[in-house]
Formats: C-alpha cells, sequence, structure tokens
C-alpha cells in the first residue's frame, strides 16, 4: 500500500516532510514565511467512509483544539498559533517542537534522574495550573502528550479533549486514557483540575518507577481498580526512594477529592520543596530551583510566572562558602543581586557598613545608569545563594518583566527612604535628650 502523497503547501505554509500520522490525522512540517520559524500542522483526515457519529467525534475534537488559538501562551505548552477549519480542509498549526515524548522515560531501562522526574512534574504542574486559571482543563494528560525538546524544554500537548468552562458547545463524555484517567473521570462525574493531579500522578508513578500503579488485563478490570483501590507506594517498585515522593504521589492519586491536593500552588510548592531535599551536585542549581528561589524573593512576589520564567533564562545563580567575595570594591559595575538565602556584609575601604539577609538586594545602579566603578565591597557571612543579573540583559527583556523591575525597585527605594527617615528620627530624638 503507498503512502498518502505529501502535499508541497498547506495553507500558506510550505511543507518540509511528515512527522506522523494516526487514524485521524496527519501532522506536517511546515515553514511560517512569515514568522520565519518552523511549525508543526495537524491535519485532518476527511474520510467519506466514516460513519457520521465517529465523524462528528473527531470534528469536534478538531475544532476543540482548535478554538484555543492564541489562548495559552506558556512556556510550557505547546503553542497553537492558527486554524483553518471548514468542510474540505481542516488544518491547526502550533510550535514545532524537535523531541520525543516522555514515553521512552516511563521503561525501568531509561528512567530519568530523580531531580530530573521531579522537575519534569514541577512545570508541567505550573503550566496546567496556568491553563485552569484560563478556564481549561486538559482531561488526557499522559507520556505521549508531553513532549521532551532537545534543548530539555517540557511542552504539554494535545488539548483535543480539554474542556473550556468559557466554550458554549456540548462536552465530549468518556474522554481520556484509562491508565491516567481519575476515579471521577472514569465515572462521568463534573471534573475539575484536581483530574489533572491525579493524571500527571499516574505519570510521575511511571516516571519513578517504569511501572503502572494499576494492572489489569482489560480496560473494565482496570477501571474497577481505578475507582476502587489503593496502588501500591512507588517505592515498592523502586527500592530508596524518597518518603516525600511517596507523599506526594500517592497524594496525587487519592480517590477521595479531600484527600487530593486542592489546587496546583499545594502541588508544586511540595514538589519544589522535595527537589531542594534531593541530592545535587554542590554547583548545579536546576531551573525548579532557580524558580523557587526567584518566587521566594519578596522583590519577586508580584512577578506573574512567565516574568519569573524569563529571570530564569537571565538570571545566573551562585553559592558560595563563609568569608567568600561577592563583589570587590573598585570592580567593574555590570550586574546587580538579590540574596535569595543567606547573609553578607558590606564594607567600603575596610570599614562594615551593613548586613544584607534574605531577600536584600544590592547593586542596582548599574540598571539605571552606566557607572565605572563599584564602591563597596560584599563578603558572605554564611553560606551564601545569591541570584546575579546583568543590567543589559534586563534591558532587553519583555517590556512586562521590567515594568515589573521597575515596581519592584521603587517599591525597595521607599522602603529604604522609610527606614532612614526612622534612623535619623531616631538620632534626632537622642541628640535632643542628650542636649
Amino acid at each position: 500500500m503507498t503512502s498518502p502523497q505529501i502535499p508541497e503547501r498547506i495553507g500558506k505554509y510550505p511543507i518540509v516532510r511528515e512527522l506522523g500520522h494516526g487514524a485521524t490525522s496527519r501532522v506536517f512540517l511546515g515553514r511560517d514565511p512569515f514568522a520565519d520559524r518552523d511549525v508543526a500542522i495537524k491535519v485532518m483526515h476527511k474520510d467519506p467512509d466514516t460513519d457520521p457519529l465517529t465523524r462528528n467525534r473527531f470534528d469536534r475534537v478538531f475544532l476543540n483544539e482548535a478554538s484555543l488559538v492564541g489562548k495559552l501562551i506558556h512556556p510550557n505548552i505547546i503553542a497553537i498559533y492558527d486554524a483553518d477549519v471548514n468542510i474540505e480542509f481542516s488544518y491547526i498549526a502550533m510550535e514545532y517542537v524537535d523531541g520525543r515524548t516522555l514515553e521512552p522515560y516511563c521503561q525501568v531501562a531509561d528512567l530519568l534522574p530523580l531531580e530530573r522526574v521531579v522537575e519534569i512534574s514541577f512545570k508541567c504542574g505550573l503550566a496546567l495550573d496556568f491553563a485552569n486559571r484560563s478556564g481549561i482543563i486538559h482531561r488526557d494528560i499522559k507520556p505521549a502528550n508531553i513532549l521532551v525538546g532537545q534543548n530539555g524544554e517540557i511542552k504539554i500537548t494535545d488539548f483535543g479533549v480539554a474542556l473550556q468552562h468559557d466554550v458554549e458547545m456540548t462536552q465530549l463524555e468518556g474522554v481520556g486514557s484509562p491508565l491516567y484517567m481519575s476515579p471521577e473521570q472514569a465515572q462521568d462525574h463534573a471534573l475539575t483540575h484536581q483530574a489533572d493531579i491525579y493524571s500527571l500522578g499516574v505519570v510521575m508513578y511511571r516516571m519513578l518507577t517504569g511501572k503502572t500503579p494499576f494492572s489489569a488485563s482489560n480496560s473494565t478490570s482496570l477501571l474497577y481498580q481505578v475507582m476502587n483501590m489503593t496502588p501500591p507506594a512507588p517505592s515498592v517498585h523502586r527500592a530508596g526512594l524518597p518518603a516525600d515522593l511517596d507523599r506526594i504521589v500517592l497524594k496525587a492519586l487519592a480517590k477521595n477529592l479531600d484527600e487530593r491536593y486542592q489546587t496546583w500552588e499545594e502541588f508544586c510548592a511540595d514538589l519544589a520543596r522535595t527537589h531542594r531535599n534531593l541530592a545535587l551536585q554542590a554547583d548545579s542549581i536546576s531551573d525548579t530551583e532557580k524558580f523557587g528561589a526567584i518566587k521566594a524573593v519578596p522583590f519577586f512576589r508580584e512577578f506573574a510566572h512567565l516574568d519569573v520564567w524569563e529571570m530564569v533564562r537571565i538570571a545566573a545563580f551562585r553559592r558560595l562558602a563563609p568569608r567568600e567575595t561577592v563583589v570587590r570594591e573598585g570592580d567593574a559595575c555590570e550586574s546587580f543581586f538579590l540574596i535569595a538565602e543567606g547573609g553578607a556584609r558590606v564594607t567600603s575601604e575596610g570599614r562594615s557598613l551593613s548586613v544584607l539577609g534574605d531577600g536584600d538586594c544590592f547593586g542596582e545602579i548599574p540598571y539605571f545608569e552606566d557607572r565605572g566603578k563599584r564602591t563597596s565591597s560584599i563578603v558572605s557571612i554564611t553560606p551564601l545563594t545569591i541570584i546575579e543579573i546583568n543590567a543589559t540583559a534586563l534591558r532587553q527583556s519583555s517590556d512586562a518583566c521590567q515594568k515589573q523591575f521597575n515596581r519592584a525597585f521603587v517599591r525597595i527605594l521607599l522602603q529604604r527612604i522609610d527606614r532612614l527617615s526612622r534612623v535619623n528620627a531616631q538620632l534626632a530624638e537622642e541628640a535632643r535628650k542628650k542636649s
């Protein structure tokens, strides 16, 4: 049987090659000549022999995904750029990721390091939280719908069966993959974001162990277990797993919604804490740690997730032992710093000026103006984790990110003025009492 011919063009997109195909669609690698980028183009089959009920179901899945054009802009969600849905020819153009799905990493022989599993789960949790805040529940989270790019980035894809709270259309029932379905989804009950939390818990289980939480010879038996049985802890299949990972996965898989994670924020916070406790090389700081460390600094408290991820890409993290010099008096001013954890002393010409601690910012002047040399030194007092941000890189960041930085700097300036005013008032009162 010969393969279907590859079209030269789909819509405005020249086609490079076919990436894959399924029962209802083909996916091609195309080129967007206007945006100058590669795109993945999913084309729906128009098979006249398909029975009307099945065809209608496929149409609704396709329309559901097409309706998300431009809605989910997040670094860990596949962006949908364009769609054309009509009787003769329907396609969706989306972000192209050169990589593979998580499926190979759910095999016992190819499991990822624990910290990488936690990091992937953390990023997926943030992305699904973002989707939920946009009124969307994925409903089909599984390894095949999570892509890992060549440079390690994580992307959630395939929102065709997503539940959209703001879309007036008949929602599909009985969708999803049985192994990853939550008990309430298996029973066609009303769904919330907790259904996606459950599904991501199953994905974690597989990435940690290479095993499934339930095993059955048919879908009926599998769904019975999903609805009625408690799975063994992941550590049963993989000795030595930290107790925290057992606890997180089993809480995500709780059948009782009151016992399951109530929010994505709670789930991601547990993952971030566990990640910090895992054994990492002293000089290695992952994206998960960076995100958590940045969010924990009061300076970034009003930053949106996208802005924090921009900081993850811009910022450099450094870990120092006590009595190490962070910056030296007389050095060129190129960056400014925030203390993620620890304490440091400010000195000038050998005199101690002040002590800095968690969340403090220093050396921010280069962002506002070119300065030749630093006028003070910063030396660590305790083990110190600092966030270094190059002033030039920040000036080239997005407008939204710079706006947040400017607001944060104004807040710090007001705090410093208030602190200085209180010190001056105290000195004045002491001088008055002496006179």
